[in-house]
């Protein structure tokens, strides 16, 4: 072997792995006040409790969602009797009856639009008594430090009342919807410190920053039915919806007080002791909470083995000062959609901090939230969420059948039942069609088994079917278009008037050809209809060289620039399919120069770092990544602006993002290909995009 040669193997074979515990280590949260907008939080990603500065949900009534409680006010008498079936409307030569909002039926139509929706599942707080009797308020805590560690994920809190300290460790169990606290101050041997438990009703807020009504205490149950020396069972009913709250402590050192005054308010009343542990478990079903020792060691041990699975990046060697602030948006992001969003469902768009949209998902957001699982190769995580499309598949095929269509197609808005929320949007917006097709291609690539190919081949073939039959024949020019009613992916063009929108076009190519792809591994003949469609669809609309959002758009670069710039998608979070890489450079450019920044979500930001990326742009995708405005901000909790606060689609993009430019994508060239010189990224684990 030639010298060279062998220090060259050498150094590649000696290359260390990523220290994960020194990443994630140097960017664990500190606060030292509540931010009324931004609780520290603990969850299993189906579950999650926050919290403000105490440890517990003391003076600020942050939430406890899970992603099974859902509740639906029950029906009146009039919308009982209404039967809603949609509004029917001319799309292309076809009548379809769309989900409008019924005016000949109003009420059946705003009941649909607030149920379902996600509930509280209760307040767990601390009653603190000051030395003259009367209850401690916000104002009166001092000397507060709250540490969250993320390699843990065990928040340690610590305050003082009247200058005796307090110290609070709060955990979640891994596999279970548990919150085991352990406390430890004077103030318990002085009988100054209570537990308070607290439940509201269901609230039909569109967006609520805190979930649930208190002020209607006759409208739900909390029936202590079972309590003992060390433990307690509360079951809880609102209307149709119930579940049970199980409560253990150390033994004989407490008891629980029912109310008396016709509220919802508990009290866990603690023996004059130096500390006190207990553990509240939520549940749809009947059970028995663990013990505190057993959530705070299984807390740890499972953070540990996240964070030691799947991808990991390092950038502390970078010469760019910026990269600790970057490092940070991918630690945090990380645990925070860990935490919030690897439940049975996908997540909201504000995962379980708070509700938006009634608690409900969106299915054009999926790709956002889940699509970094499979990137950073941690697909077991989406692996629930993705099953969605399993599980709607039924009732997407009838929606589809309904409509006049034929396979399956896909809900805009849900809980969770498949169950449409009248809307003009929702009725007409259509990128959620393809996604499945994206995300079963990306599981494929990561798992290409027969398996994969068995498991997801239905969902694949059915959303093919649906996307070409939707097109429409345009007789006269000879070719397919996507003609209204039709809400494009910016949603801010007329729905009876958008035609061919860029966007849309292009990831109806990519998902009739990759669908065509897993026949063809299946020992299936390609389907002549999808390519019948591939051939005479429609080309992206290009006006002066330029992409423009639909066909026929008039005030593109003044009137239309704003919004979701979903130009920059077609070439960033898609492959490129039937797109001039010229002209979309030029339109990208066009883009960052003229686009109205402070009108746009944010999840924009990593789908125009992708474009850039792909278009030999690095140093532009990093800046992207790190921009700083009211509409992509990380606040030191690591929750992202963006839209409704908080913003996860932002956190996922980002991740979404650094995974592609870390590992590349299809005919990229290098190691890190996304990243600028001067940017000495270690990474490791990482699937290469599409």
């Amino acid at each position: 072997m030639k010298p060279i040669l062998a220090l060259l193997i050498l150094a590649v074979s000696c290359t260390s792995p990523i220290d994960r515990m020194a990443v994630v280590g140097r960017h664990n949260i500190e606060a030292f006040v509540t931010d009324p907008d931004s609780p520290a939080q603990v969850g299993n990603g189906r579950f999650a409790f926050g919290m403000d500065i105490t440890g517990l949900q003391t003076f600020v009534p942050f939430n406890t969602l899970s992603d099974w409680g859902w509740h639906s006010f029950p029906q009146d008498d009039v919308t009982r009797s209404q039967h809603y079936e949609g509004v029917e409307v001319m799309a292309g030569d076809r009548r379809v009856a769309l989900a409008f909002p019924d005016e000949t039926q109003p009420e059946i139509s705003s009941w649909l639009a607030v149920n379902p929706h996600r509930f509280n599942l209760g307040r767990i707080g601390f009653r603190i008594l000051k030395a003259d009797g009367s209850e401690a308020a916000e104002c009166d805590i001092g000397d507060a430090n709250q540490k969250t560690e993320l390699w843990t994920g065990i928040v340690t809190s610590r305050f003082s009342v009247e200058g005796i300290p307090v110290e609070v460790r709060t955990a979640c169990h891994p596999d279970r919807d548990a919150v085991g606290v352990n406390v430890t101050s004077p103030l318990l041997e002085a009988g100054r410190l209570q537990i308070f438990l607290d439940f509201p009703y269901a609230d039909a807020g569109y967006v609520s920053r805190y979930v649930g009504d208190y002020s209607h205490p006759e409208s739900h149950v909390s029936d202590l039915v079972c309590s003992g020396d060390s433990t307690a069972i509360i079951m809880r009913t609102m209307d149709s919806a119930d579940y049970n709250v199980a409560l253990r402590w150390q033994k004989a050192s407490a008891g629980i007080l029912p109310p008396d005054d016709g509220s919802h308010r508990f009290l866990l009343m603690p023996a004059s002791c130096g500390s006190f542990a207990f553990v509240c478990e939520f549940s749809p079903g009947e059970t028995c909470a663990p013990g505190v020792e057993t959530v705070f060691e299984e807390s740890a041990r499972a953070w540990e083995e996240f964070w030691m699975s799947g991808a990991a990046v390092d950038l502390s060697e970078s010469e760019d000062p910026r990269w600790k602030e970057l490092e940070r948006r991918i630690v945090l992001s990380q645990y925070l959609m860990r935490l919030n969003e690897a439940g049975q469902w996908p997540p909201q768009e504000s995962g379980l901090v708070n509700n938006g949209w009634h608690g409900r998902f969106h299915f054009e957001m999926i790709w956002w939230h889940e699509l970094h699982y499979l990137l950073w190769d941690r697909p077991e995580l989406a692996a629930e969420a993705m099953d969605v499309y399993r599980r709607f598949l039924p009732t997407s095929r009838l929606r589809a059948a309904r409509q006049g269509y034929q396979g399956a197609r896909w809900p805009k808005c849900t809980g969770d039942c498949d169950v449409e929320w009248p809307h003009l949007i929702h009725a007409t917006l259509i990128w959620q069609q393809p996604h499945p097709i994206y995300l079963a291609e990306a599981l494929y690539r990561i798992r290409p088994e027969q398996e994969t190919l068995s498991g997801w081949s239905d969902v694949v073939f059915a959303t093919a079917e649906y996307m070409a039959d939707f097109v429409q024949r345009d007789t006269a020019g000879g070719r397919y278009v996507l003609g209204p009613p039709l809400c494009p992916v910016s949603e801010n063009t007329p729905i009876f008037g958008t035609r061919n929108p860029a966007f849309e076009l292009a990831y109806w190519r990519y998902g009739l050809e990759t669908a065509q792809k897993w026949r063809e591994r299946l020992g299936q003949p390609r389907s002549k209809r999808w390519d019948d469609v591939l051939e005479h669809l429609a080309p992206l609309p290009v006006e002066d060289s330029l992409y423009v959002t639909y066909e026929g758009i008039s005030d593109m670069w003044t009137g239309y620039n704003f919004e979701h710039p979903a130009l920059a998608g077609v070439f960033g979070m898609l492959p490129g399919y039937g797109v001039d890489k010229d002209i979309f450079r030029n339109t990208l450019e066009k883009i960052l120069s003229e686009w109205q920044f402070d009108k746009v979500w944010g999840w924009d930001f990593p789908m125009l770092a992708m474009a850039a990326a792909r278009c030999g742009m690095p140093e532009k995708a990093v800046d992207l990544l790190l921009y700083n405005s009211d509409n992509f901000r990380f606040d030191p909790h690591g929750l992202a602006t963006g839209g409704p606060f908080p913003y996860f689609p932002s956190n996922g993009g980002l991740l979404a993002a650094v995974a592609m430019m870390a590992a590349g994508w299809d005919g990229s060239e290098g190691r890190i290909p996304g990243f600028p010189d001067g940017w000495h990224v270690k990474a490791e684990g990482f699937n290469k995009m599409q």
